[in-house]
């Protein structure tokens, strides 16, 4: 097609009138927005190179506030209620911000949030109806979100779907793990984005609770642009409040990815009353690993708390009554029965099993342990009545979490954790059923406050109560955080499982100190997780908060348990120890049985020695895949320790230890992988040693498969 000198100008001038551009404090970055006959679209440059091509912006709209099941869906005549087109824009407005802050809890005392910001007001002629497209540019990416007004023709509106695009230019290394309204706890696949449809079938296993989204991916979605100037993006999303949790459709002919709303059962993805917004869209880029792992932009795009007391919310290290249970060694029930009513049922003429591990015997043993090694808390699983038919059985009342088994006493153990100087720590599964958790929320926290317990892992393993509801749909994620400000009111911290992958909220939130939301350290001993698992995780799931993944497996084999069993962890202990350091947990745990660091002891030193909470973090090296090199500086100390995992491949590295203070010497104590160390062969292979250190020292690491090592550095006086 011939084009004109004229229709070009032409072009160029329609352009330049209908864009805003906006760059980043550094200069690096230039985002442009425009209507294209009244279609809004953004792209994103860095260094003047495209990174994110136009892309679509809007939202689709069912027609009025009663949905009709998702028949009416796909109505093509409704497209006139949609906000995606037929915009004009009416003003725009700039700011900026350059701020410092300091999280409760956090990987550094202070982060730092500086950005360009353009808020474009667009109104739909044929409907009089106005939004705004908000837009933040920092050094390190992109946040975007909409925002909705209250206005005459705009009140209530229900959302049909979001319709935000991420186009980009070529094709990518991706790492995924498809996309599910109900769970995250699938595998990483490593694969180009092209290759993601073709991939997508084998890419999952089963679940306890899945409503799958066919050649959809989760975010956060890591990519790589390889080549001779390599790039690193993340796409993810922050603040998701009153709003369900996003997914990426695949295009994968074209390398675009689509914003894909968890639905309700009516196939609604949202209802909302204004003035509100949606959570902020984020692509972060870098051309360094390191760079991008450590970027806050998710935690400085939620608001500052409005809490007025935090000083219960501190990082906590644990045990827990829990990992036996994992494995097959012990049971949660404490009885045989498979049919239990709560009010009803005397658990005290039941038959008991012989295998409950919540019992006040067994307990003890774990308190006792844990209080000769420094810890904090006890988590103990499986205390409460209802545990016999919990799951699987769309049971509504299935637990109180006021009423302890016959052969758990509540008040002396309480007594007796306290005496020795740990806090148990309340376990409050729900089986899902949400409903019922929060009938019993605020009995349940006044038992907390009576036994002095300050913090509560929750868990919501299955199908969610209301019946039709998703773990990612609005309704699920309104119910988490009625619990996080609910705990709030009685100084109680909350870590949540088989809850939404965090985005940040934790700044909002301080005492949503932790979540799961993605494979943890549990699945080992299910259907197993790779052994590059845990280097993916800091570059996807951690970029939007801590997880609670429960680390610290010394017996790594099963079979020592059950004869025969081919089960393992696949690591060896060296990189569990190095876990502790690569992975960001202000509730940490030391997940084995006591029996198994007995006889480890020395290894079990650098548990018992490394810190939960930190004022400063240096990602050293990275690579998303295949290795993290981490080091961390103590809260309110000198004290500093270094982590470093790889994948299913030997590597070596040399730490550069010019992070320490010029001029100081420091003692370190190292633990590494043993020269016959290896994940499947050896894992117990370890060697530890100490060595004086200053800011010159270098020091080379050999790490086995899937092994790694772990510094402990603490200045001499």
């Amino acid at each position: 097609m011939k084009i004109t000198i004229g229709a070009v100008l032409l072009t160029m001038m329609f352009t330049g009138a209908n864009s805003q551009s906006l760059k980043s404090p550094d200069g690096k970055f230039e985002m442009n927005f425009q209507l294209k006959n009244g279609v809004p679209f953004y792209n994103l440059k860095y260094n003047g190179a495209a990174v994110v091509e136009d892309s679509k912006l809007g939202l689709r709209l069912f027609k009025d506030t009663s949905v009709q099941f998702s028949s009416e869906i796909t109505k093509t005549e409704d497209a006139k209620f949609d906000l995606n087109n037929d915009f004009v824009k009416t003003s725009e407005k700039r700011d900026s911000k350059n701020e410092t802050w300091q999280p409760v809890l956090g990987e550094k005392k202070n982060y730092i949030n500086h950005y360009n910001e353009l808020a474009v007001t667009l109104n739909q002629k044929s409907t009089d109806r106005s939004i705004v497209v908000k837009f933040r540019l920092f050094n390190d990416g992109l946040g975007f979100r909409y925002e909705f007004p209250q206005q005459k023709n705009l009140n209530y509106f229900v959302i049909k779907e979001e319709d935000t695009e991420f186009d980009f230019p070529t094709d990518m290394k991706a790492w995924w793990m498809v996309a599910d309204y109900d769970s995250q706890e699938y595998k990483y696949q490593e694969t180009n984005i092209s290759e993601i449809p073709a991939k997508w079938d084998k890419a999952f296993d089963s679940n306890a609770s899945q409503k799958l989204i066919k050649n959809a991916v989760q975010s956060p979605l890591m990519l790589k642009k390889d080549g001779k100037e390599p790039l690193y993006i993340n796409i993810a999303e922050a603040a998701v409040l009153n709003y369900a949790a996003s997914h990426l459709e695949v295009d994968a002919q074209n390398f675009k990815f689509k914003t894909h709303l968890t639905a309700d059962r009516q196939g609604a993805k949202g209802y909302i009353q204004t003035p509100s917004v949606t959570p902020w869209r984020t692509i972060i880029v870098s051309p360094k690993a390191e760079e991008l792992m450590d970027s806050k932009m998710l935690f400085n795009l939620n608001e500052p708390t409005k809490y007025t007391d935090t000083s219960y919310i501190k990082p906590t290290k644990y045990m827990g009554v829990w990992w036996e249970m994992i494995i097959g060694k012990a049971q949660w029930a404490y009885s045989t029965a498979d049919n239990v009513h709560l009010g009803v049922t005397d658990f005290s003429k039941l038959t008991p099993n012989g295998k409950h591990a919540a019992n006040t015997t067994r307990v003890k043993e774990y308190i006792d342990f844990a209080s000769a090694n420094g810890f904090d808390g006890l988590l103990i699983e499986g205390w409460n009545i209802g545990w016999e038919d919990w799951f699987g059985h769309s049971k509504e009342s299935v637990f109180d979490f006021l009423t302890p088994y016959p052969d758990f006493d509540i008040k002396i153990l309480n007594e007796y954790a306290h005496s020795k100087g740990i806090k148990l720590i309340m376990h409050h599964e729900t089986s899902g059923s949400a409903t019922n958790y929060e009938r019993w929320a605020d009995q349940a926290f006044q038992l907390m406050n009576k036994y002095g317990y300050t913090s509560v892992k929750t868990g919501y393993v299955g199908d969610i109560i209301p019946r039709g509801e998703h773990h990612y749909s609005q309704w699920t994620i309104n119910h988490y955080y009625r619990i996080v400000e609910k705990a709030n009111e009685y100084k109680i911290m909350v870590n949540s499982h088989e809850s939404v992958r965090p985005g940040g909220e934790s700044r909002t939130y301080p005492n949503y100190i932790s979540a799961e939301a993605a494979r943890g350290t549990e699945y080992e001993a299910f259907a197993g997780n790779n052994p590059d698992h845990q280097t993916i995780l800091p570059f996807t799931r951690w970029m939007g908060g801590s997880m609670d993944y429960t680390p610290g497996i010394f017996q790594t084999k099963l079979d020592y348990y059950f004869p025969g069993d081919k089960r393992f962890v696949k690591t060896t202990l060296a990189k569990q120890l190095a876990l502790y350091v690569t992975m960001y947990m202000p509730l940490q745990m030391a997940a084995d049985l006591p029996e198994n660091y007995a006889k480890h002891m020395d290894a079990f030193q650098f548990i018992k020695d490394v810190a939960a909470d930190w004022d400063d973090t240096k990602i050293l090296s990275a690579e998303p895949g295949d290795y993290v090199i981490t080091a961390r500086k103590a809260k309110g100390t000198e004290n500093w320790f270094v982590g470093g995992i790889t994948d299913e491949n030997k590597r070596e590295y040399t730490v550069d230890f010019s992070f320490l203070d010029k001029g100081k010497k420091y003692e370190a104590t190292i633990y590494e992988d043993g020269k016959d160390a290896d994940y499947i062969e050896n894992p117990q292979s370890y060697n530890i040693y100490k060595k004086q250190i200053n800011s010159k020292s270098k020091i080379n690491f050999k790490m086995a498969r899937s092994g790694g090592f772990a510094v402990s550095i603490k200045p001499i006086k």
